[in-house]
């Protein structure tokens, strides 16, 4: 096995976080598996992986390796195919990270066009609705919605999503429509959501006149993801703020209502992160082209 090779076993036992099942996707033996990485940390004169019973871990020079070798074997895979009749072909597994909405309401329902498109490529798909570290964690790219604070992530940006306030039938039965913001500090409830960053609670938003505003409106519940925020406003316990497209099933089927139109909260930016340009592989070109065009109804114009 060249060097190469060895670079290529090194990626996938370090993103999977084990030797057999790295065994397992890259269809070789586990004993080849182990004497590659074995061969590679004798080349480079480095413990590589920390390898317990029950894990497998990047030491720190590990880490340092991973973060050089990625862009370097997407340029070798991109050399490989440069004077090849099959260059169209993509190839190769993507790690991608979404935030679970996304990911249930919109990716997972697209997926099988996608992957009928590119037959040959592998899509690892996480869904959490927490900050990860892309590189530590071997994340490809992510979707993310809000801010942006790392500037050391390359941001491709997508557009804007809108949020709209909702209201269960039974919730607008017991406690009557808003007819404005100032209502809702009074004789009204909101399901809390609790910043992923801080864990406190995300205030009420709305905007008159391109000027944001906050209004106090006190919660019963506090939560910390968005199928339980969501689970919340149909069970009758508040009102939220949420994208259109997270509960637009909902409001067909006449399980939640939309309330005080005119008085929506900012919109949210979303995003698509990744490390480096240099990662731009044409597996990671494709599904940036692909998830453009699907977010696209869902983005305001």
């Amino acid at each position: 096995m060249d060097t190469l090779d060895q670079y290529r076993v090194f990626v996938q036992v370090a993103e999977m976080g084990s030797f057999i099942r790295a065994a397992h996707a890259l269809e070789l033996p586990r004993a080849s598996v182990s004497a590659a990485i074995q061969q590679l940390e004798s080349t480079v004169g480095t413990r590589l992986l920390h390898r317990t019973t029950r894990q497998v871990r990047l030491t720190a020079d590990g880490v340092q390796l991973l973060e050089r070798v990625r862009p370097f074997l997407a340029e070798a895979e991109d050399i490989g195919q440069l004077f090849h009749a099959s260059q169209r072909r993509i190839s190769g597994r993507l790690n991608v990270d979404v935030p679970s909405r996304i990911a249930r309401r919109l990716i997972a329902p697209a997926l099988p066009g996608f992957l009928r498109r590119y037959p040959r490529l592998q899509l690892a798909l996480g869904s959490t609705d927490r900050v990860i570290d892309l590189v530590h964690e071997g994340v490809d790219c992510a979707v993310r919605v809000g801010p942006l604070h790392d500037s050391s992530l390359v941001a491709h940006p997508l557009g804007h999503i809108a949020l709209i306030n909702c209201a269960s039938p039974a919730y607008l039965r017991e406690y009557g429509m808003p007819a404005s913001p100032a209502e809702l500090a009074r004789g009204h409830w909101s399901v809390g959501y609790a910043s992923a960053s801080t864990g406190r609670e995300m205030p009420w938003e709305y905007l008159v006149s391109d000027i944001e505003h906050l209004v106090a409106v006190p919660s019963r519940v506090i939560v910390n993801n968005a199928e339980s925020y969501i689970a919340c406003c149909v069970s009758g316990m508040g009102l939220i703020q949420v994208p259109r497209f997270d509960v637009q099933h909902l409001l067909d089927r006449g399980e939640l209502v939309e309330v005080l139109p005119q008085f929506r909260a900012p919109s949210m930016p979303v995003s698509l992160i990744y490390p480096s340009r240099k990662q731009r592989s044409r597996r990671l070109n494709a599904f940036i082209e692909w998830l453009e065009v699907l977010m696209r109804p869902h983005l305001e114009p």
